[in-house]
């Protein structure tokens, strides 16, 4: 690599430009590479606890609260406090998720369910 390419990019997963020789002030590949993105590596996810993912997967799959309660075996304060407290390790990596839809689509990113469950 000449002097003036560009150095290793700093992120895991997520391709730099690539280098320019700085005689011809061309590429030194021949042909275009695919950008190759590691978005998980990349995305802070709270440290949910196993009974947690089960009340929220147990929830998302509810028509209902007292559904999901009963399914549980607790009371609907004790299901709303396990959603709030959800609820807050995501806003508190960044990534909140104010309604049941939302939670769904974190659950999702995060691999703790996939579509064809659903």
């Amino acid at each position: 690599m000449d002097s003036g390419a560009l150095a290793p990019f700093p992120f895991p997963g997520v391709l730099a430009p690539h280098p320019v020789s700085a005689s011809s002030g061309r590429s030194s590949m021949t042909a275009p590479q695919p950008v190759t993105r590691i978005r998980s590596s990349l995305v802070r996810r709270p440290l949910l606890s196993a009974r947690e993912v089960e009340v929220l997967l147990t929830w998302l799959s509810s028509d209902s609260k007292s559904r999901a309660a009963q399914e549980l075996f607790v009371s609907e304060s004790t299901l709303d406090t396990h959603i709030t407290r959800i609820r807050s390790k995501y806003a508190s990596v960044g990534r909140s998720a104010p309604t049941k839809a939302a939670l769904f689509a974190r659950a999702l990113q995060d691999g703790l369910t996939t579509l064809d469950e659903w």
